[in-house]
């Protein structure tokens, strides 16, 4: 699910502030780091699946987000695959991700969750051409 998509179930409503989506996407839904999410969101608008009215409320556009649901998440396929492959919950592999985020210092959490993978002997291979880094 895309995480625009989980920020409006949350909320209930397709309509933010910038600080409660970055809010919500970093610390309620755990998706993302504080820098990722305010990165997620400028792309977001850049691609126009958020618009920002002059009061700085972001509307999310149903329609474009329709259109990105269909296309790949390379994050939710390797959380999905390292959980399922080590039977782990979503957020225990969210947390050690994070804990190694820490500890190679300021990496991505794509990035963090790979090297979680990796270091648990999972073959990521699949994973490595589509990792943007």
């Amino acid at each position: 699910m895309h995480p625009l998509r989980e920020a409006v179930h949350v909320k209930g409503s397709p309509e933010f502030t910038r600080a409660e989506l970055v809010g919500i996407l970093s610390f309620r839904l755990r998706l993302m780091s504080v820098g990722e999410a305010k990165e997620s969101i400028q792309n977001w608008i850049e691609s126009g699946l958020l618009i920002e009215d002059e009061s700085g409320m972001l509307r999310v556009v149903q329609d474009a987000l329709e259109g990105e649901e269909g296309k790949e998440d390379v994050f939710e396929e390797m959380l999905n695959y390292v959980a399922s492959s080590l039977g782990w919950e979503r957020e225990e592999v969210l947390e050690a991700a994070e804990e190694l985020a820490v500890r190679y210092g300021n990496i991505s959490r794509k990035l963090a969750l790979y090297l979680l993978g990796v270091e648990k002997g999972l073959d990521m291979e699949r994973f490595r051409e589509k990792l943007d880094v």
